[in-house]
């Protein structure tokens, strides 16, 4: 008895296990907050790039926000076709940035969303065959795409870190307070 009941414990999959109350909401914790700079940066790099003001901008912010809950209530439920019925929190992808950011220069946010609105269409018309052709894309080869996309997108953070207005005074320049000593430690600047 005891034997096969280690070897059921054995046997069951990660996304079967059932889990604490204490374990699943520090798991939930994790996924809000991986998923809230990268659901929230998008758009604020977006917005930047296509000249919006700050209500625009949080506009866009908002609705990012709410395709990614309602993204995430379908992945996690799962309907007909959609989701994988597992609690995977969904957020905005990265990899279109800087074709979003070239799209802008030519017709602003709504040739934006009209060509994310075509490409998720052809996204899901090709989805079937995508989805037989993943074996051929082991973690390295997926690991090296996610880490040229970050690196492409270090000299925006630079950008912003430097104070995002290149015209400013004090553009690149440490802050320091009016006290004498530093805001910052020295051995971080």
């Amino acid at each position: 008895m005891a034997h096969e009941e280690k070897e059921s414990a054995f046997n069951t999959r990660p996304e079967d296990e059932r889990l604490s109350i204490g374990a699943n909401l520090a798991y939930g914790l994790q996924h809000v907050l991986t998923m809230y700079g990268g659901i929230v940066a998008v758009p604020l790099i977006l917005g930047q790039a296509a000249g919006l003001d700050t209500n625009d901008v949080g506009l866009l912010v908002t609705a990012s926000l709410f395709a990614g809950g309602l993204a995430t209530i379908l992945q996690t439920i799962g309907v007909p076709f959609f989701g994988s019925r597992l609690p995977l929190v969904q957020g905005v992808s990265f990899s279109g940035v800087a074709t979003m950011i070239a799209i802008s220069g030519n017709g602003g946010i709504p040739a934006i969303l009209g060509a994310v609105i075509v490409a998720s269409l052809i996204g899901l018309l090709i989805t079937p065959v995508f989805s037989r052709v993943t074996r051929f894309f082991p973690p390295l080869v997926t690991g090296i795409v996610i880490t040229t996309i970050g690196l492409t997108l270090m000299p925006v953070a630079a950008f912003w870190a430097m104070g995002g207005n290149n015209n400013a005074p004090d553009f690149g320049a440490q802050p320091i307070s009016s006290s004498p000593q530093r805001r910052w430690p020295s051995c971080c600047c």
